[in-house]
């Protein structure tokens, strides 16, 4: 180890003023058997440091045929590697010159380990979450309703929150939001989403029940609507197909839903439109209205991301296009739509984008990237900035 008198005359020969410089003088030694593989360094901002120093865990998450990402309670990282031309050393216990206070009246010398080295570190970007194999994982067994009496139910290829979080590259709150948001329920401690037929049963026997009653679809009884039904469905079906198209709440103590008008509709339609390639927009339009619930007004808008509308064709027509059937990746969706249609309006690619947009992004930037604009009879259109093999 160097004593201070050898640090001194190191100094007088790289011509360094001593009183220039900290009065703590670190000698740094390597320790025995280091080696760059030794540790893995990861920089993190305020947020996630804050994070782990509050006892939080940070998980990695991927299939061995998957990118890893990183994820937080509530977020997802994308970990990618940044190489340095500046050797990062692992030095415990070492302290900046901010940590030291300037008691000292003379120079002296602090002698520290080196732990380990390292010439890159893993850098963190916030990312969407991968969520487009959770339902396809659940897909694989839907939930059809109770087995009938001498049928056995289908136990395979369920999944409880724990497996889903080992699967999914997202952070459990993101999945929890999304199975919200793809109708999935808890059923036996197994996350499972409703088969389609069956969901638009149930819908079908809450809203024939308000019609029968003449309640409002403002304001429907939970109590009287479990008992009702319950002859039909499981209670804990029908509470959840409410609680899926209707916002609860509470009045004189009893709970009540509303029926969104908006969510209602658009299930209809994907009624009418899952088995027809492609329908007669006006014909659809007919057939739609007087298929949804009395009292209840459809619109197209109800209709985005779910369904495309072609106006260049004669007649009108309309097809099933749902966003969460489009690739995850941004070039592959765009290259997708673009192979779908050659050109694009702002207003009819919009819906099958605004997922894609990151913090503080537009789809007008991601149009600006990926995509090349014209005009055409007036109408400003978007194509692709390559050739798309159709």
């Amino acid at each position: 180890m160097r004593t201070l008198a050898e640090v001194q005359a190191t100094l007088e020969i790289a011509k360094l003023k001593e009183e220039d410089l900290q009065k703590t003088i670190h000698c740094l030694t390597f320790g025995e058997n280091v080696s760059s593989a030794d540790y893995c360094l990861m920089e993190l901002d305020d947020t996630l440091c804050k994070h782990i120093e509050a006892g939080q865990s940070l998980v990695i998450r991927g299939d061995a045929n998957e990118r890893a990402v990183l994820c937080s309670g509530d977020k997802t990282y994308d970990l990618k590697i940044a190489d340095t031309s500046n050797l990062l050393l692992f030095v415990p216990g070492c302290r900046t010159p901010d940590q030291f206070t300037n008691s000292q009246d003379s120079s002296h010398v602090v002698h520290n380990q080196i732990w380990g080295f390292c010439n890159s570190y893993w850098e963190l970007r916030k990312q969407r979450p991968k969520l487009k194999k959770l339902k396809k994982l659940l897909i694989e067994n839907p939930y059809e309703g109770p087995a009938l009496g001498g049928q056995e139910e289908n136990t395979e290829n369920r999944y409880t929150m724990q497996d889903l979080l080992e699967r999914i590259q997202a952070s459990e709150e993101e999945i929890k939001t999304h199975l919200e948001t793809i109708h999935a329920c808890q059923i036996d401690g197994y996350w499972r989403i409703l088969d389609f037929d069956y969901e638009m049963k149930l819908l079908g026997h809450v809203t024939q029940l308000v019609d029968s009653e003449s309640w409002s679809f403002n304001k429907v009884p939970l109590e009287t609507s479990l008992e009702e039904l319950s002859p039909l469905e499981p209670k804990e079906m029908i509470e959840h197909c409410l609680n899926c198209y209707g916002k609860r709440y509470t009045d004189n103590g009893k709970v009540f839903y509303a029926l969104n008008e908006d969510k209602v509709c658009r299930a209809t339609a994907l009624l009418l439109l899952q088995n027809a390639v492609k329908f007669n927009l006006r014909e659809f339009q007919e057939v739609w209205q007087q298929s949804v619930p009395e009292g209840m007004s459809t619109r197209l808008e109800q209709l985005k991301s779910v369904a495309l509308v072609d106006r260049t064709s004669r007649p009108e027509t309309i097809c099933l296009l749902r966003v969460e059937d489009l690739p995850e990746d941004t070039l592959e969706r765009f290259n997708h739509l673009f192979t779908l249609r050659e050109k694009w309006t702002e207003e009819d690619i919009t819906p099958y984008i605004q997922d894609l947009c990151g913090e503080k992004q537009t789809t007008g930037a991601l149009l600006t990237k990926y995509a090349r604009s014209s005009v055409q009879n007036g109408i400003k259109v978007f194509n692709s900035r390559r050739p798309v093999a159709t």
